[in-house]
């Protein structure tokens, strides 16, 4: 049998679209599709490579040359199954390179958050982000961060046949002739994967008896507990923190290294108690700091935004996981790289040499 996590070429389902369902051909042999016909695809690529990488950077490279590699080719059948097999085989590359590269990462990995805004009349920040800013929010509201962590426990081929199969409703076939292995081993792969995913939950499960199954946090509850985290960062006390977290309740931040140091955690912090001292300490530092509303992740979450004393920009962002009306666990990026695509970012060391000054005044407050 073919070893999965070898193979490559394979044939490529021409004549099936996203869903799995038969289709004529759309564009007659000797023809290249237009400007207007890419664009239309460029979503659809986009879900795909982000699915797969967890990476918005990286997902917009592997789209620009999926795109690249259709307009090339003449007489495609059907440009929607074309576009999703080769992002898939490119990202599936891009993943192997990625893996040796997270090895070395500094800290805690964090897919690269997806924002949008919160359904309120609350502002929200970075209004100047990127055109296709709604797109990636609406595919973030369909993919956790949460849910993007238990896929990086995934080899490539098996996240693979297990987005392409559990997520975007192909049959195992189709997804064989997109990774480019034999049915059977697709399907296995996609087995495996889900048995990886269904075991991470349910270690998680049984580190917090009694706590019901993770699944889709209803948005008003959820809103709510947000609601009650920002009263609780204006008092900047313990007390009002312990109320709202999980016994378990973990933070991770991810700096990757890149900010100055004191900015963010290096390694995750868990327990109640321990978790309410870090936040309560972190507000008792009164950093020039607001916080916006958003969807981080397709959940409720926070933009840390500085104030226009330390010349504005986004530092980062955290998304809130809710279980059982409780915040289970906040994840936080602030690595600069991982942000640039929603706008301008703040100065973080002009951040920390203004915390610097302040404590050295006696004004910390």
């Amino acid at each position: 049998m073919t070893d999965p996590e070898t193979s490559q070429g394979g044939h490529t389902q021409d004549s099936h679209t996203q869903d799995g369902h038969a289709q004529e051909a759309t564009e007659p042999p000797g023809t290249r599709l237009d400007g207007a016909a890419l664009d239309r695809l460029r979503p659809l690529a986009f879900s795909v490579a982000y699915r797969m990488l967890g990476s918005v950077a990286e997902a917009e490279d592997v789209v620009q040359e999926a795109l690249l590699r259709l307009s090339q080719t003449e007489g495609v059948r059907n440009p929607d199954a074309f576009v999703t097999t080769v992002t898939t085989r490119i990202a599936i590359d891009v993943l192997r390179s990625a893996r040796v590269r997270r090895e070395s990462y500094v800290g805690e990995w964090l897919p690269e958050p997806l924002v949008g805004p919160v359904q309120t009349n609350l502002p929200v920040a970075m209004a100047s982000a990127p055109p296709d800013a709604a797109a990636h929010a609406e595919l973030a509201d369909d993919l956790s961060t949460a849910f993007l962590v238990l896929l990086e426990r995934l080899t490539p081929t098996e996240r693979a046949a297990f987005l392409l199969h559990d997520v975007l409703g192909y049959s195992h076939a189709e997804a064989a002739g997109v990774i480019g292995t034999s049915e059977v081993s697709a399907r296995q792969l996609a087995s495996r994967a889900r048995r990886r995913i269904a075991r991470e939950r349910d270690d998680a499960a049984r580190s917090a008896p009694g706590r019901s199954a993770p699944g889709r946090s209803d948005r008003v509850r959820a809103e709510e507990l947000v609601t009650r985290f920002l009263a609780a960062c204006e008092e900047g006390a313990v007390d009002p923190f312990l109320e709202l977290l999980a016994e378990d309740v973990m933070v991770t931040g991810d700096g990757g290294g890149k900010v100055p140091p004191g900015l963010s955690i290096i390694r995750p912090v868990s327990g109640r108690d321990a978790v309410a001292r870090l936040l309560a300490g972190f507000m008792r530092r009164g950093a020039p700091v607001h916080f916006e509303r958003a969807l981080v992740g397709g959940e409720p979450g926070l933009l840390i935004v500085a104030d226009d004393v330390i010349g504005g920009g986004l530092i980062g962002t955290w998304s809130f996981e809710v279980v059982d009306g409780q915040l289970a666990g906040i994840r936080g990026v602030v690595n600069p790289e991982k942000l640039r695509h929603l706008g301008p970012q703040a100065d973080l060391e002009r951040l920390r040499e203004w915390l610097r000054n302040d404590r050295q005044r006696g004004g910390a407050r």
